[in-house]
């Protein structure tokens, strides 16, 4: 719902939060974990400007767990008092602000369960169709948001370096493996979502109440290794091939600030089924979330975009994906994190991943200062950024998840 906070004149007695180009407007107020570098006491913040609010001092949150177990209207209650508190300068409410720069973010919780799907039609079809030209998705991928099991250990927060995995590969499909570090080693540029309160064990969540277990969302980068992957992911799916890292950004961008930049999901294609009952959501359903990828590598000063994707035009909602994930019972759980799959569009630009955007390796990346790339070689660092902007709104910005690649 569109109220006050959202007011695109709005400002705050926070000077940087004004600054043209912020991520981070009172408009915003994402919610991360901190601590300060002296101390090992973590915090809840908000982010304004520059800056981070001590939230934990300021408002009695003990842990983002607290935010996350709240209702849906608690924490639109919530935002309110944050934006008023912000908005209306009080004597001495300077004292809860530190500078981000000074500070260490954490990841956001603890996380109990980590699912990632594959929502993307242009990704799924993309990959589908190197692997089988005559028959790149399988009938149910149109019937149900597909997804695995993730690995909770693993998800670090932004900054996080990432070691280059060791693991089996083959050169002929037929074995037999040698046991080497990754060849082909891949990122996947994704939305990731926090949720709670959850389900009771056995009781669905319905698709009209499915967004009250978002907190909101963040951004993730699920590194994958593809030689790997290919070795083992038949009959069961990925394992080693994606639960050596998986890092996020360390703001959780509210669903309440998504708001503004709510829009309808793209049409189903003619001929394509109507989602069964449980999955149907009319309405606006999507959000327009731009998300960007960009490389720098070892001997680059500079990180350079190569490629950028409309989170809008995703084939399952997250919705969706919270009322499929529950739609058998299963408990979700407060600090659950769900993986929406890899953000591609119908475009080369738009590709999520090296995969898709080499083409297996086949159509090299040309970098502008002579270096190609297929996959990602050690001192690689892929950084990701998201944008939300919409005519008569404040634009606002997800921050940015960066990882660097080390040597196995």
């Amino acid at each position: 719902m569109i109220d006050q906070t959202h007011d695109p004149d709005l400002q705050s007695w926070v000077e940087s939060a004004a600054q043209p180009g912020t991520d981070f407007p009172i408009q915003n107020l994402p919610f991360a974990t901190f601590r300060k570098c002296a101390e090992e006491r973590t915090r809840v913040g908000i982010a304004i400007g520059d800056m981070v609010l001590d939230a934990s001092a300021a408002f009695d949150i003990e842990s983002l767990e607290k935010v996350l177990a709240m209702s849906r209207d608690q924490r639109s209650d919530l935002r309110r008092r944050v934006s008023g508190y912000l908005s209306k300068y009080s004597t001495g409410a300077e004292r809860y602000l530190t500078p981000i720069a000074d500070v260490d973010l954490l990841l956001p919780c603890d996380i109990p369960d980590y699912t990632d799907f594959y929502a993307s039609l242009d990704h799924a079809t993309n990959v589908g169709r190197m692997f089988r030209p005559d028959n790149p998705l399988f009938p149910n991928y149109k019937w149900m948001p597909i997804a695995y099991h993730g690995r909770a250990s693993s998800v670090v927060v932004s900054g996080t370096p990432v070691r280059r995995p060791w693991g089996q590969t083959v050169s002929n499909p037929a074995g037999p493996p040698e046991y080497v570090p990754c060849r082909l080693l891949d990122y996947e540029v994704e939305l990731g979502a926090f949720l709670g309160p959850g389900n009771p064990m056995g009781e669905p969540i319905p698709i009209a109440r499915a967004e009250d277990h978002l907190l909101g969302v963040c951004l993730l980068n699920d590194w994958s290794a593809r030689d790997i992957q290919s070795w083992e992911y038949q009959p069961l799916g990925p394992f080693l091939a994606k639960n050596f890292a998986t890092s996020i950004s360390p703001w959780v961008i509210t669903k309440d600030a998504l708001e503004p930049f709510r829009c309808a999901a793209p049409p189903r294609p003619e001929g394509d089924p109507r989602p069964l009952p449980h999955l149907h959501a009319p309405g606006d359903t999507a959000f327009q979330i731009t998300l960007e990828v960009w490389l720098r590598t070892a001997v680059m000063s500079d990180a350079i975009r190569i490629s950028h994707g409309d989170f809008s035009s995703m084939y399952w909602t997250l919705a969706q994906m919270v009322a499929h994930h529950s739609s058998n019972g299963c408990p979700l759980r407060a600090g659950d994190l769900i993986g929406s799959g890899t953000v591609s569009g119908p475009e080369k630009e738009n590709r999520g991943c090296l995969l898709e955007m080499t083409w297996r390796g086949s159509e090299p990346l040309a970098l502008p200062n002579g270096e190609v790339r297929r996959f990602l070689e050690d001192g690689d660092e892929v950084i990701l950024r998201g944008i939300c902007e919409a005519p008569g709104f404040r634009r606002i910005g997800l921050g940015e998840c960066r990882g660097i690649i080390l040597p196995a």
